[in-house]
């Protein structure tokens, strides 16, 4: 067998001799140096079994088997097989196959011992994506409890191969040097104004007309990489795009070297595990479509990020591999700085319920005793369970046989469920047809106007997918319907208009989103949402993709969320009412008109709490000061009746009135003082009149009003009426004496004391001399003490 001269080949016998002593090894190479493609062939020429490569794309895979069997002179097929979803190409003679990563978990969860397979070659670890994490994880349980002669070799394309290395058992770390050449660096960052889109294109332009060479255009998604090619007019020159919606025959164009210039447009998928020929200028968007989950929305999908320095470094990487180069980067220099060191793991941040279920079915639904680079977070891998048992996939953490059914399928537990459900509804063609374009994305967001598109594409990979999806279930009657299909899979982005002519639509699970214009379905009460997404400075996610539905649709496609209940609540007065809901969507509600009196009871302890429903007499005023008076002042047993102790009581002085009251009027002819009344201690009681005297006595026989609200006892009575006062009258049992305001014949203020004797002495006589000028005809003794 003879190997092409890459960098790799250099330390084949080490990472072999690593393997042979150690039986795990990690492979530090970076893109183009022939980890993916020279690393396996050599494997299997030093071993007996089958050498399998997990790759984390489709694209990658197929490609890297591609690849191999080329420079062994043969097709793929033969020695060279891959394996992707819904495409295989393997045979009896296959020693080395190519798979996805998510394949292999699966293989490994039917059959843990992988019989027949001696080596593991797990690609591009750092990219760090979801299946690549988990089927690490497996893989080493695997070796530690059933196969310990397996072999497994880790490549990653970056130098941070610690934690790998441990996680593989303190693994040797084999590195390989790459040949690069030097590659300019040009910061070409947006104008004012301008889509990235716009900056990517003008870009490329420069790069075109600064040297010679391809130019390999970094974007976060199809969508982009459609809008950049449309505006890109280069009649001399191939525009290809190359992302993993695209047909095989589409990939292979952008993979070979062409007869003329040309500019690959492309996703994350050639940052590291494909090589694209001929490139000696490369342009970065800066941007990078992950995983996300919205968790305040609830609206799991894609999102567009920065990339970090580590992935912009790489991608720059790619236009120095055959010759010097130009790397174009479409941000400023300054902000270099400000980008992430690495990518985050997508465990972090992906929705887990896809994990959770592998977990489920490995039996350990929260993944301890397995091995991690990083353990799943707790809340999201909670959610993903709680999503399981909705689904029937779980029975508490158990998996159930319906959920080794999805499992098996492949798919999301959403679109397997979908799938499933939707085929013995509407038939197993259209069920898989709505599945397909559920899970690769459409560019419409009509999906009966998407489903139009594709059908008429005969060269969309969504027929294959359509075909190989609809062998795995058995079909129902024909019947059509895809918001059916699309509400079984996610039953709570089921929505209703929330008012006539408007965008919005309120979802089942409670989240508002909006209906774009020019989508097509404008006129639609009910819409199930088949994607939402949240963007930046919105008030509502978007909807992306959707069907036309109704509410007996809804009802029908989610029973589980229908409920019928009274509602019974305080809004300035009792409201009780029977309403429908499915979900957060009511459906009807209408005036209950016998509410149950313990519901009622509480929405008018709610009005009791917000408003000001009980009508507090003067006289209740007057009551509820003086018990705050002696509370005060002598504590226990006299109540506490400021607003919160009243609350928490109000079962013993508002009973039964608060039991009998149907609506606010009730309870504002309610006696408030006989009902406070109620709080007074017995038998200290009795001498409530005693200790806190709602009238005093003066001296010329007359009784007088006390005023307790500012928590001290005030009588106010003209300065004549406390002639023949020696001392202050003093209540709460002699303890305070009460604060008198004298007034003048007139009824204005003339002095204010709370100790009689001295005023007597000090105060009065220049009060004496005042009044006696103004108030000429009234007596005003020398000695105010005698009566």
């Amino acid at each position: 067998m003879n190997l092409p001269d890459l960098p790799v080949r250099a330390v084949l016998d080490d990472v072999a001799g690593a393997l042979a002593a150690h039986g795990t090894a990690v492979l530090v190479a970076p893109p183009g140096t022939g980890k993916t493609t020279l690393v396996p062939l050599d494997l299997m020429s030093r071993t007996e079994g089958r050498v399998v490569v997990a790759e984390p794309r489709r694209l990658a895979a197929r490609a890297a088997a591609v690849r191999m069997a080329a420079l062994l002179g043969e097709p793929v097929g033969e020695t060279v097989g891959y394996s992707v979803r819904g495409d295989r190409k393997v045979s009896q003679r296959t020693r080395v196959e190519v798979v996805t990563s998510g394949l292999l978990v699966r293989r490994v969860q039917n059959d843990p011992e992988l019989p027949g397979v001696a080596a593991v070659l797990l690609d591009e670890c750092h990219e760090r994506h979801l299946d690549a994490d988990l089927l690490l994880a497996l893989l080493l349980d695997v070796r530690g409890g059933l196969r310990d002669d397996l072999r497994l070799l880790a490549t990653s394309a970056t130098v941070a191969s610690g934690r790998l290395a441990d996680l593989l058992g303190g693994a040797p770390v084999v590195t390989a040097q790459a040949r690069t050449f030097p590659v300019d660096t040009i910061h070409v960052p947006p104008a004012r104004g301008e889509r990235i889109e716009a900056c990517v294109a003008r870009a490329i332009h420069r790069a075109l007309a600064d040297g010679d060479g391809d130019v390999l255009a970094f974007l976060p998604g199809a969508g982009e990489i459609a809008r950049v090619g449309a505006m890109l007019d280069l009649p001399e020159v191939d525009v290809l795009p190359l992302h993993g919606r695209l047909a095989p025959g589409k990939q292979d164009a952008a993979l070979r070297p062409g007869q003329r210039r040309r500019v690959v447009l492309a996703t994350a998928v050639a940052e590291s595990s494909l090589t694209v020929p001929g490139v000696r200028a490369v342009v970065d968007s800066g941007q990078a479509r992950v995983p996300r989950v919205d968790h305040r929305r609830g609206l799991p999908g894609l999102a567009t990020v920065r990339v970090s320095a580590a992935v912009a470094e790489q991608r720059a990487g790619r236009a120095g591999r055959e010759a010097p180069g130009r790397a174009y980067r479409c941000w400023s220099q300054h902000e270099q700085a400000s980008l992430p060191a690495y990518p985050e793991p997508e465990i972090r941040t992906a929705e887990l319920a896809r994990l959770a279920l592998e977990l489920a079915c490995w039996s350990t639904p929260d993944g301890a005793g397995l091995s991690w680079w990083d353990p799943p977070p707790e809340g999201p891998l909670a959610a993903g369970q709680a999503l399981l048992r909705t689904l029937g996939a779980l029975d508490g953490g158990t998996v159930t046989s319906r959920g080794r059914r999805m499992a098996e399928l492949g798919l999301h537990p959403r679109l397997a469920r979908a799938l499933l459900d939707g085929a013995a509804e509407v038939g197993a063609r259209h069920a898989a047809e709505v599945v397909a374009l559920m899970d690769a994305g459409g560019t419409a967001t009509d999906v009966e106007t998407e489903l139009r598109r594709l059908r008429d594409d005969r060269g969309a990979r969504w027929h294959a997918e359509v075909r190989r999806l609809a062998r795995l279930v058995p079909g129902g009657p024909d019947a059509p319907d895809p918001a059916l299909v699309v509400a079984l899979a996610h039953p709570e982005r089921l929505a209703r208009r929330r008012a006539p002519d408007s965008p919005v639509y309120l979802m089942a699970g409670g989240t508002a989103a909006e209906l774009p214009a020019g989508s097509g379905l404008g006129d639609a009460e009910w819409l199930a949402v088949a994607e939402a997404t949240r963007d930046p400075g919105r008030a509502h996610g978007v909807i992306r993709l959707a069907a036309r539905a109704d509410e007996e649709l809804a009802v029908r496609a989610a029973p589980n969320l229908v409920s019928e209940h009274d509602d019974v609540s305080w809004n300035g007065d009792v409201v009780a009412r029977r309403v429908r809901r499915l979900g957060a969507i009511v459906l009807r509600d209408r005036p209950l008109r016998d509410p149950d009196p313990a519901r009622v009871r509480e929405a008018l302890l709610t009005g009791l709490r917000t408003g000001d429903v009980l009508t507090w007499t003067a006289e209740a005023d007057r009551l509820r000061a003086r018990l705050a008076f002696l509370h005060g002042v002598l504590g226990g047993p006299w109540p506490a009746v400021d607003d919160e102790a009243l609350w928490s009581r109000v079962d013993e002085w508002l009973e039964p009135e608060l039991s009998r009251a149907r609506r606010r009027a009730d309870l504002a002819r309610v006696d408030t003082a006989a009902a406070l009344r109620r709080l007074l201690p017995w038998p200290e009681a009795g001498r409530l009149d005693e200790l806190a005297p709602d009238r005093i006595e003066v001296p010329s026989g007359g009784r007088f009003r006390v005023d307790y609200s500012t928590g001290r006892p005030v009588l106010a009575v003209k300065l004549q009426l406390a002639f023949g006062w020696r001392e202050t009258p003093k209540v709460a049992g002699g303890r305070v004496p009460v604060l008198l305001h004298l007034l003048s014949p007139a009824g204005r203020p003339a002095a204010v004391t709370s100790d009689l004797e001295s005023f007597w002495v000090n105060g009065y006589p220049a009060v004496r001399a005042e009044l006696r000028g103004r108030y000429p005809k009234h007596a005003w003794p020398a000695d105010p003490q005698v009566p």
